[in-house]
């Protein structure tokens, strides 16, 4: 019997980068060019079969407006791949990606995947560089990989090669995901646990 495997994953990254039409993208092989923004987070999951397991890849599709970035750990909290997703028409949203990843070294798994995506290839008013942003993935010891959820390049790929990379290196989860609660602030002084 094969077995299966859960994985918790994370989409990070400003709104409009297109981590919902992504994850809608791979998940169900769609795309809606007017996308709602999410609020807090949505949550879809699909499963990949490869040679000797399933691998259940349970993604966690943030918010990406501002008011909603102190919750952000409360959603990465047990994530062992994060997808942080950039723009590559807009390089303010590169710098913001980059802030993610700082933030997810420092407080998110310590053996959490993580994986830059630069969004919308299939456009031609390029801001970001591509050299640039393969020598920083490089320095960093990331993931990198641009897509485009329109037309679907790249995205069943890296997904499949990350799917890959947690059956071999990172322990399942045990259960499919963590539930959490958002205590009253002024209740709780200590709220811990720190695209669309």
């Amino acid at each position: 019997m094969i077995k299966t495997l859960h994985y918790k994953v994370v989409f990070l990254g400003e709104s409009s980068v297109g981590k919902t039409s992504i994850v809608t993208r791979f998940v169900r092989s769609d795309f809606f060019e007017f996308q709602e923004p999410t609020i807090g987070a949505a949550f879809q999951t699909k499963s990949i079969n490869l040679d000797d397991c399933t691998v259940r890849m349970e993604f966690w599709d943030t918010a990406g407006q501002e008011r909603y970035r102190s919750f952000a750990p409360l959603y990465y909290r047990a994530a062992k791949a994060a997808f942080i997703v950039y723009d590559i028409t807009n390089a303010d949203s590169l710098h913001n990606a980059k802030h993610w990843i700082n933030e997810l070294v420092k407080q998110g798994e310590p053996d959490c995947i993580i994986v830059l995506l630069g969004n919308k290839s299939d456009l031609t008013n390029r801001q970001v560089d591509y050299e640039e942003v393969v020598t920083f993935a490089k320095e960093n010891n990331i993931i990198f990989s641009e897509v485009s959820a329109k037309t679907g390049a790249n995205i069943d790929n890296i997904m499949t090669n990350i799917a890959k990379e947690l059956a071999l290196k990172i322990p399942s989860n045990d259960i499919a995901h963590e539930p959490f609660i958002l205590k009253n602030k002024t209740n709780d002084k200590h709220m811990i646990n720190g695209c669309c």
